[in-house]
């Protein structure tokens, strides 16, 4: 691969990037992405990331991995719509969004986990639904929060009064949990991701 970089070989070597994102749900190390792009020569290989570091693509956490930015391709926001009566969508380009710049504000420190049971339900959290959870965030009260309960892992709301923590399910079929001996937050819940097809 040449040195020099057009818009197009850029293109075509984000898009690649983005495709090994997506399916192995990891930023490929340099020697992977050396391969995925064709390119033996480490020098090559760090060229590139600096040239996506300064488009914002992608950049690298404090062990010098590859974490992504923007590698998901802006979507056209075209304006809005009623949740209440029909009425029809007005295709006015408003502006266009990244769907990685609106749910992550900081990438190095945020990761996807799949959700299983039904304990947050009435939050809107279903089976199969994926969250994002960003392990940077102080943990409020009120927060959907990832933690270890005496040894187990579980999503809940976080709840707070005085000395006391007790973690809250969303679904009345299931109980509050108090920690006897241990909760480690690792995360707030930022944001759920459903795909309906």
């Amino acid at each position: 691969m040449p040195h020099t970089f057009n818009k197009e070989t850029l293109k075509t070597r984000i898009s690649e990037i983005s495709r090994f994102y997506r399916e192995r749900g990891r930023m490929p190390s340099f020697s992977e992405l050396g391969e995925l792009v064709g390119v033996r020569s480490k020098n090559a290989v760090y060229k590139l990331v600096a040239k996506l570091e300064g488009l914002n693509v992608l950049s690298k956490d404090e062990r010098g991995r590859l974490i992504p930015r923007s590698l998901a391709a802006p979507v056209k926001v075209l304006g809005t719509v009623e949740a209440g009566f029909p009425s029809p969508a007005e295709e006015e380009l408003l502006d266009t969004l990244s769907l990685d710049k609106y749910l992550i504000d900081n990438p190095a420190a945020t990761f996807l986990l799949k959700v299983s049971g039904e304990s947050m339900t009435e939050a809107g959290i279903m089976p199969g639904d994926m969250v994002l959870v960003d392990r940077s965030r102080t943990a409020q009260s009120g927060d959907i929060i990832i933690a270890e309960v005496d040894g187990a892992w579980t999503m809940k709301y976080l709840k707070k009064r005085g000395q006391t923590v007790a973690l809250m399910p969303a679904n009345p079929s299931f109980k509050p949990i108090i920690p006897k001996s241990e909760l480690k937050i690792a995360g707030v819940v930022t944001a759920v991701v459903r795909k309906y097809s």
